[in-house]
């Protein structure tokens, strides 16, 4: 989910210094084995001026990254770079950080070359809501947004499979529904915003929101995301709007609706609306985390919403034996 935000926000620096006459290389992480900070299809785009957007690491690849990509701007000739973050014994580009880890990443000319002629299609494809696939040699660096490029002679094709991000539904934009909205967005999410007083939809207050509704929960033709795909946090701190959401909500389908406020009230409202004990609704939402005030709050739900779509269990990473990242 984080990826296609990623890749959507570097496509449209991409458009920008296009438009400006000005070059950047892309670098992608293509295999990691071990521990990595970052997974395949991360990116980071390195304009010609130093300026940069994403990461490829937490930091301890991108400084040599940054050279790669001077070397691939100034020749046009795509480079593969294998990084080694183990011991300072390491031969292949040891960088002595202990993390026991191997890193390979594909730096390419990103507004010019192949990249650069799919980068239109690129942007339209993440404005949708459908799945997709970025096919890319890593050798000529020759792309294909569907399946393997043909006639290729290259040993290897790194293909990154972008699924869509899940929507989130916040049904109440009180003020403490701001921060909720960024983080979540920030996260990945793309979250619609829905009210029934106009005057607290203002899009100053919700710059990162994905739309902004004006809607009642027993309007029948409101547009709700896609179910299988939404979460939805109910929080209009109204008993009545937020009976008549969760009753919306659940009959829609979704798997997750989180409900702010005291457990006996949420209860009071599945037993009113005929769903005692649906185990789809989270209420109070959130992670126990201490949280006070609403941006803490709006942390612990955004935490709740990332071990929900992730199918984890919520705990401390220090007490998991297995590879973080492992399913």
């Amino acid at each position: 989910m984080s990826h296609w935000k990623e890749t959507a926000e570097i496509l449209a620096r991409f458009a920008e210094l296009s438009a400006a006459g000005r070059r950047a290389a892309l670098a992608t992480v293509v295999r990691i084995s071990g521990s990595a900070y970052r997974r395949p299809g991360a990116r980071f785009l390195i304009e010609e001026t130093g300026e940069t957007l994403g990461s490829v690491s937490g930091g301890c690849l991108e400084a040599d990254v940054r050279e790669v990509a001077r070397t691939v701007l100034a020749t046009g000739v795509p480079s593969l770079r294998h990084y080694s973050t183990g011991t300072d014994e390491d031969t292949v580009w040891g960088l002595g950080l202990g993390c026991n880890g191997l890193v390979d990443v594909f730096v390419q000319p990103a507004t010019e070359g192949p990249l650069a002629a799919v980068a239109g299609r690129l942007r339209e494809l993440l404005a949708g809501d459908l799945p997709f696939a970025i096919a890319t040699a890593l050798g000529s660096g020759e792309v294909s947004l569907r399946e393997p490029p043909h006639g290729v002679t290259d040993r290897e094709v790194f293909v990154d499979v972008l699924t869509p991000p899940f929507h989130l539904v916040v049904c109440g934009a009180g003020d403490d529904a701001r921060p909720l909205v960024a983080y979540a967005a920030d996260a990945g999410f793309r979250v619609t915003l829905l009210d029934h007083r106009p005057a607290l939809l203002d899009p100053s207050g919700f710059p990162q929101a994905w739309r902004l509704i004006e809607a009642r929960a027993v309007q029948p033709d409101v547009a709700l995301p896609p179910a299988g795909r939404s979460l939805a946090v109910v929080k209009t701190h109204s008993l009545t709007h937020d009976r008549e959401w969760v009753r919306r909500l659940l009959a829609a389908g979704l798997p997750y609706v989180g409900v702010l406020g005291p457990r006996d009230r949420t209860a009071a409202i599945l037993r009113e609306i005929g769903f005692p004990g649906d185990k789809r609704v989270y209420g109070p939402v959130g992670l126990d985390l201490g949280a006070d005030g609403p941006r803490q709050v709006a942390m612990s739900i955004v935490a709740e919403l990332l071990a929900v779509t992730a199918g984890r269990e919520p705990r401390h990473l220090c007490e998991r034996q297995e590879a973080i990242h492992a399913v």
